[in-house]
């Protein structure tokens, strides 16, 4: 079967901006000026003229992510636990990320839970993760299901479990302009999917995610 022209050609442009040096400084700082002419204002007045540089330093900032491996936060175990089988849960980790769709800011709050397997990982690496896969343009569910194959793939745990709550200002903001909505996400492996009773104590630990978010 032929494939169709369209999905041949999207292919082609993800396969070439994969391939393709990244752009300077000087070119992302263009790229700003032009944005900043075709909304309608002038880049040289006085109010915009430095614009361009604290925006691509900015992106440097909310898009660090992508320089980063979150395994990595991950590698470093410890197994002198006393035998410590229970669930483990650090709730309410606050992130900004970006909707890859509008760039418009996503600010929310991950719970993540996992059940160990002989050996456990500092807290504050939990939170790392989580910041890592934030700070790259994301579509929630994939940053959900992203940070939950991480810990699984490294920490080989009983079970992991991941909720995030999120207010996207691309809905806030823009379109529909509905202020006040969250949206929430899970993803459940291992005994947490197969385990009503695990789940249950995981939700029950984290509470009712709508009920406490103030974005």
């Amino acid at each position: 079967m032929s494939q169709s022209p369209k999905k041949t050609s999207l292919r082609s442009v993800a396969r070439s901006a994969a391939t393709d040096p990244q752009p300077t400084r000087a070119e992302a700082e263009e790229a700003v000026r032009t944005l900043l002419r075709w909304a309608g204002d002038d880049p040289t007045r006085e109010g915009l003229i430095d614009t361009p540089k604290r925006v691509a330093s900015a992106y440097e900032d909310w898009f660090s992510g992508y320089k980063e491996d979150p395994e990595e936060y991950l590698l470093r175990t410890f197994e002198e636990v006393e035998g410590y089988d229970d669930m483990i849960v650090l709730k309410d980790i606050r992130f900004e990320s970006h909707c890859e769709h509008h760039l418009a800011p996503i600010i929310g709050r991950a719970h993540v839970g996992y059940l160990p397997n002989n050996k456990v990982v500092g807290i504050s690496k939990l939170a790392r993760v989580v910041e890592a896969y934030a700070r790259r343009l994301q579509v929630q569910e994939k940053m959900n299901a992203q940070i939950a194959r991480c810990i699984q793939k490294v920490l080989e745990p009983k079970g992991v479990a991941v909720v995030i709550e999120a207010a996207h200002q691309c809905m806030t903001t823009r379109g529909v302009h509905k202020q006040g909505v969250s949206m929430v996400t899970s993803s459940m492996l291992g005994e947490f999917r197969k385990n009503p009773l695990t789940r249950r104590e995981f939700l029950s630990v984290i509470g009712n995610p709508a009920s406490n978010f103030d974005g």
